[in-house]
């Protein structure tokens, strides 16, 4: 080599990133950008070389890309982060979605499942989900040793005889990179079962291996046969909430079904206070259990969701049944779910709708979930050398016609939509085919 080519190379490689010489890969320029872990909320211009943030640059700003990209009138924010998923495919049956159809086919970035993999089968989900799919997987480990197998037609499989503490919490501490807490569900059909001893096992799970359990507030289950066996719904919240931890997540509090955060007189439940003082957290887990008319009443009482989570699976998102499908359960008979088709940009949409502020609703889908949730803390936002993890929304202005799952309407003046997104620097067009299709009021 002589020595001009090698002083060509000296400057080529110190030359400053987005110069001619070393231009940047993508530079998203002209949108509206906010990062609440940084502070930042305006025109700002986001840099990308080697699949990392190179720069937060001022808008406008001129540097040299092999790509511009612009997003004039689009949202700019760190890649969303679902605190809310159900991407098991196969193994759970009907319910676990394909992981890249509601993450970066959604716009979403990261995905966290909630309880589909046990400690029996996350090795599966490690390697058919964790590791194939272009969205980042995390997962809260099943408390049950079943997993999300269709367990809402088979609640037998969720009793106290299925949970081995032991076995779960090895899997747990043997996977960390990608198991962050558990998964278990407090709620009338269990209890009318077997009353409180699965919550408290699950506890027992988190305690010892340290990390959050995600708690199911609401019914999920019918009851058995015997009926109730005399359990209130309104007592479910009182009994669990003293067997939890600081850091634990109360997920549903907008739930439309009984055992929730608002009591059956439409009053909010004051252990919700009680549990908020001790440091557990709450998670919307939007999904066919929201209701508008319990949220207004939560939100009204100042209870204020930390994160957001859309709760898309195969029981409510309008996706054909994997074959052999048992017959005798068809898509409409289980009294809990309706097809539809949502994401985590139409839960942020409801989210405006009932009056939160746009940067709020933001970080419940980015940095606060990294909080939260227990991520890396290279997530959440676009600090320069942080991954490339970017969603860019439609922000569109206008009248559309909002509803839930019992029949509530709300009219909202604000519709997010995925455009796109990056992850870890590539681009993933949001052509999802369980995108809603909003109509306008």
């Amino acid at each position: 080599m002589n020595d001009d080519t090698e002083s060509l190379d000296v400057q080529t490689a110190s030359a400053q990133p987005g110069s001619p010489q070393r231009p940047y890969d993508t530079v998203l320029s002209g949108g509206h950008f906010i990062d609440p872990a940084q502070g930042l909320d305006g025109a700002y211009d986001i840099a990308v070389l080697d699949g990392r943030v190179a720069a937060v640059l001022p808008g406008g700003a001129s540097v040299a890309a092999r790509e511009r990209i612009d997003v004039r009138g689009q949202l700019v924010i760190p890649g969303m982060i679902d605190t809310h998923a159900h991407v098991f495919q196969h193994v759970t049956g009907r319910f676990g979605l394909e992981a890249d159809l509601c993450g970066v086919r959604s716009g979403v970035t990261t995905l966290i499942d909630q309880g589909g993999p046990s400690c029996m089968t996350l090795p599966a989900f490690r390697e058919f989900v964790v590791k194939p799919k272009r969205s980042r997987v995390f997962a809260y480990l099943s408390a049950y040793l079943v997993g999300g197998m269709e367990g809402h037609f088979y609640p037998a499989l969720y009793k106290p005889d299925c949970l081995d503490v032991e076995a779960t919490v090895k899997a747990a501490l043997a996977n960390t990179d990608i198991v962050r807490g558990f998964k278990a569900h407090a709620e009338l059909g269990g209890f009318a079962r077997w009353g409180i001893e699965v919550m408290r096992q699950a506890a027992e799970i988190a305690r010892r291996a340290d990390m959050p359990l995600y708690i199911h507030f609401g019914q999920l289950w019918p009851l058995p046969a015997h009926g109730d066996a005399g359990v209130d719904p309104d007592t479910i919240l009182a009994e669990v909430v003293p067997l939890l931890k600081e850091g634990d997540i109360l997920a549903h509090p907008f739930t439309r079904h009984p055992g929730g955060f608002v009591d059956r007189h439409g009053k909010v439940h004051a252990v919700v206070r009680e549990a908020l003082n001790k440091g557990l957290r709450i998670d919307v887990g939007h999904g066919s259990h929201f209701s508008y008319r319990m949220a207004r009443i939560a939100l009204d009482a100042g209870i204020i969701p930390d994160t957001l989570g859309a709760d898309m699976h195969g029981y409510n998102t309008a996706v054909p049944a994997p074959p052999g499908t048992p017959d005798e359960h068809s898509d409409t008979e289980h009294m809990f779910f309706g097809k539809t088709r949502f994401s985590l940009a139409s839960a942020m949409t409801a989210m405006l709708a009932l009056g939160l502020p746009l940067e709020q609703v933001v970080r419940m889908v980015t940095c606060r979930v990294v909080d939260v949730f227990g991520l890396p803390r290279e997530l959440g936002t676009l600090a320069p050398g942080n991954p490339a993890d970017i969603t860019v929304l439609h922000d569109e202005r206008g009248r559309w016609a909002l509803s839930d799952n019992e029949g509530t309407q709300l009219v909202g003046e604000r519709l997010l939509r995925p455009a796109f997104c990056l992850r870890d620097g590539v681009r993933h067009e949001a052509d999802a085919s369980i995108l809603p299709v909003t109509q306008a009021a």
